[in-house]
């Protein structure tokens, strides 16, 4: 029989891998199964430690240790029911030479989609072949068919063909006009992206080589999150309390309690009060036209999480801060773009984005998201296939219904954030949407662009799915243009993806041809996917 060797990458944090050992051992019983079925067995590279209380890769020196026993020509599955660090299983995946297929479940309480797709963009970006496959039970007849094939000829291929190049679409020419003007602009005048820190949770994805980006016109200035921390410390209670008041009186709501450890207090959403101002003055002092924290390492054991100031900074209205020598009010009128997790490809996606949409006239507010999870929902006057979108930060209240009158703090989970924070929780407006994802392949920039409807479902059903998910993140209900689940799994290469709003159809179709004319322009490989 053949032997496939299985790995699992997991979470640097100990309680995250702890807790979530459980659904990855249950998901590898029924893959390990599924395997056996088809005439192979497997071989699992790395045992459970029950020293540590899991099973998972969880760093990158033990997840080479483990490749180095692995044959490098033998049949790999890394196999993810969980969000996991990529860069784990990375080396061990660069050098390997035998078939590689990457495997998770379909859940929203077990983000094991978000982490393979993390996986599947990093490897993309590092020139690795790999194959894919996703499943709910892992005994449905697209899993059993693809694993087969896999298991016989070394890898998978999926339907793609709802892609198209750029070149191979007619583009309006009015929009190709503004979108080159545009992009030629940006290019002369060009602009810093401030990266506080960068490889958050070993995305690999995530980091754009200098080498691609300047071309664009874009530059990095690399900045420490001691330094955020050092400029937090130097805010005073006076201006935190004056940012909590504005988001009071703008009718936000904090679930508070007064156990540190399990709830959130009043002190952490000023701590938190404290990093958006600090993070906007040093954003100045830099020249910074976009920022990402990256907060979860490090800065999580000092603060609490950043996602209160990252939404805030995204948002057109937010919190004045103003210079603390000259007194004048810094990027006055406008939103700070933030890229959530020092994700560079999503802060390239929202600095044009930003700018462009203010070329348009368009409400400029603009996120990424997860991609945490989909299912089929029918219910009165609605049948089709939503995506749950969700993102623990970063997502501004203009995208939520009421704005910052419908949001609410709720305290970060324990598990990942020790010292807590708020969230700014609430469910996106319904409305036409942009979406798009930069990504780096073939040593180019690319970036697939669709359009999708935010649908407004019953709140019985939102519930259910915050229930499922994540209940203290906001969420976006996304129904893709022409797409099948299937189609853009196969090619979508990120656990995120960029929205933003357009006002109608038709500005959403103007604004997508702009925008697609002006990563054209700079360079940047572009596709378009679904109906358009």
């Amino acid at each position: 029989m053949k032997t496939v060797y299985l790995v699992a990458s997991g979470d640097l944090r100990l309680a995250a891998n702890q807790v979530c050992w459980p659904a990855q051992e249950a998901m590898e019983q029924r893959v390990i199964a599924a395997v056996e079925r088809a005439g192979a067995r497997v071989k699992r590279a790395h045992p459970y430690d029950p020293a540590l209380g899991h099973g998972f890769l969880d760093s990158q020196k033990r997840g080479i240790e483990v490749f180095r026993a692995i044959p490098p020509d033998a049949p790999v599955i890394v196999a993810e029911a969980v969000w996991q660090y990529t860069h784990h299983v990375l080396p061990g995946l660069m050098t390997h030479t035998g078939p590689i297929l990457t495997l998770a479940n379909w859940s929203g309480q077990w983000p094991g989609l978000v982490g393979m797709l993390n996986i599947n963009g990093s490897a993309t970006k590092a020139g690795v072949k790999y194959s894919t496959l996703w499943s709910e039970d892992f005994e449905d007849e697209f899993f059993s068919k693809g694993l087969r094939r896999w298991l016989k000829t070394g890898k998978v291929t999926h339907d793609v063909s709802h892609v198209r190049a750029f070149d191979e679409a007619r583009v309006p020419p009015r929009a190709a006009k503004i979108g080159v003007r545009f992009a030629r602009e940006l290019r002369q005048r060009k602009a810093i992206l401030g990266v506080i820190d960068e490889g958050c949770m070993g995305m690999y994805n995530a980091i754009i080589p200098d080498e691609l980006l300047n071309p664009v016109g874009v530059f990095k200035e690399r900045l420490s999150q001691s330094t955020l921390y050092a400029n937090m410390r130097a805010v005073s209670d006076t201006d935190a309390r004056a940012v909590s008041a504005w988001l009071l009186a703008k009718g936000m709501r904090f679930h508070f309690g007064k156990d540190e450890a399990s709830e959130l207090t009043e002190q952490q959403v000023l701590q938190q009060c404290k990093m958006y101002i600090a993070a906007v003055r040093l954003a100045h002092a830099f020249g910074c036209d976009a920022i990402g924290i990256q907060y979860q390492q490090g800065l999580k054991d000092l603060t609490p999480a950043s996602d209160l100031a990252e939404g805030m900074l995204n948002n057109v209205d937010r919190p004045p801060v103003y210079d603390e020598v000259t007194g004048e009010e810094l990027y006055a009128g406008q939103a700070l773009p933030h890229f959530n997790e020092v994700d560079e490809c999503a802060g390239l996606d929202a600095l044009i984005t930003n700018r462009l949409w203010q070329v348009l006239g368009f409400a400029p507010e603009t996120t990424l998201h997860d991609v945490r999870w989909g299912r089929h929902i029918r219910t009165d006057g609605f049948n089709d296939f939503v995506w749950i979108l969700e993102i623990s930060g970063a997502a501004p209240p203009a995208h939520l219904v009421g704005g910052y009158a419908g949001a609410i703090g709720e305290r970060q989970p324990a598990m990942y954030f020790p010292l807590g924070g708020a969230t700014i929780k609430g469910i996106s407006k319904a409305g036409w949407v942009i979406w798009s994802r930069v990504f780096v392949a073939n040593n180019r920039l690319n970036c697939d662009i669709g359009l999708g409807n935010a649908a407004q479902l019953p709140d019985a059903i939102t519930q259910e799915h915050w229930r499922l998910t994540t209940p203290q993140w906001p969420m976006m209900h996304l129904v893709m243009r022409d797409i099948s689940r299937d189609q853009f799994m196969a090619r979508h290469k990120a656990n995120h993806i960029q929205v933003v709003y357009a006002p109608d159809e038709a500005g959403a179709r103007h604004a997508l041809f702009a925008k697609a004319a002006a990563l054209n322009e700079l360079g940047v490989a572009v596709s378009f996917c679904g109906r358009i």
